[in-house]
């Protein structure tokens, strides 16, 4: 089984540690998709491997890790993707479309995956919610290719709309994978075409927003998002919520026992 690093290069570019924590992610990948996420362990995502528990929680904390490494593959490969879109690409709404479209194709192979684990993704204490802290590094490089989409455009975008309208498009895009995930149209032939629907109605905003007298609601809307959402509130954290422990400890094998790197 061939190494591949959590982004798109190059496997033969990689260090020897950099190919076992790829390979991890890769077996804890494929385990998930077969057996589901609740039912697969550390242990036997080590086995598989071919690596001691130890080493595998020395490269990954915890099965949430693992995701967070699934997170931060998708977000590499979809930059990726996004670029050759965006070099081709001037006008916003086609932009906007290739690169969601771009996101469904990279996506693809993991639907039934992203099926089996969406409940926990959905809970919003979990590490696994695109809106966790654990989530930060994916989300915010997700809302960078959004940015990009409006950088390049030769649509006029209102200075000051440039800075909030990038995260109203990658909550746009959460929509998407939202439907995306429920989609059992052949090809997720709905899911393109909700994309490129989506695409056509934000240019048209957008386009809209040039009207001094509407730039106002796009703000509005974005302070709705930012105030409420979790993962994205600016509000002070819930004092009723259980901190966060301050030492950090030693993991444990599957059977309770703490692991050792080998």
């Amino acid at each position: 089984m061939s190494a591949k690093n959590d982004g798109p290069d190059d496997g033969a570019t990689l260090s020897k540690s950099e190919q076992t924590r790829a390979l991890i992610l890769q077996t804890a990948m494929r385990l998930f998709q077969e057996h589901g996420y609740d039912k697969t362990t550390m242990r036997a995502i080590a086995k598989e491997a071919g690596v001691s528990v130890g080493n595998a929680y020395y490269y990954f904390e915890g099965k949430e890790h693992l995701i967070q490494g699934f997170y931060d593959r998708i977000a590499a490969e979809h930059q990726l993707a996004a670029r050759e879109v965006l070099a081709r690409e001037t006008d916003l709404e086609a932009r906007l479309a290739g690169v969601l479209k771009a996101w469904l194709d990279i996506a693809t192979p993991y639907h039934e995956f992203a099926v089996q684990f969406f409940k926990n993704a959905a809970d919003p204490d979990s590490p696994l919610s695109p809106f966790s802290p654990e989530s930060e590094h994916a989300r915010l490089e997700a809302i960078s290719v959004h940015r990009s989409v409006l950088a390049g455009t030769r649509t006029k975008v209102p200075a000051e709309l440039r800075d909030i309208l990038p995260e109203l498009m990658w909550l746009s895009q959460m929509g998407l994978c939202l439907y995306w995930i429920f989609d059992r149209t052949e090809g997720r032939e709905r899911s393109y075409r909700l994309a490129e629907r989506g695409a056509r109605l934000t240019a048209r905003g957008v386009a809209l927003a040039r009207f001094r007298v509407l730039r106002p609601l796009v703000s509005e809307v974005h302070e709705l998002f930012t105030e409420f959402l979790p993962g994205m509130t600016r509000a002070f954290p819930d004092p009723a919520r259980k901190a966060a422990p301050t030492r950090k400890e030693a993991p444990v094998d599957d059977d309770g026992r703490p692991g050792t790197v080998s």
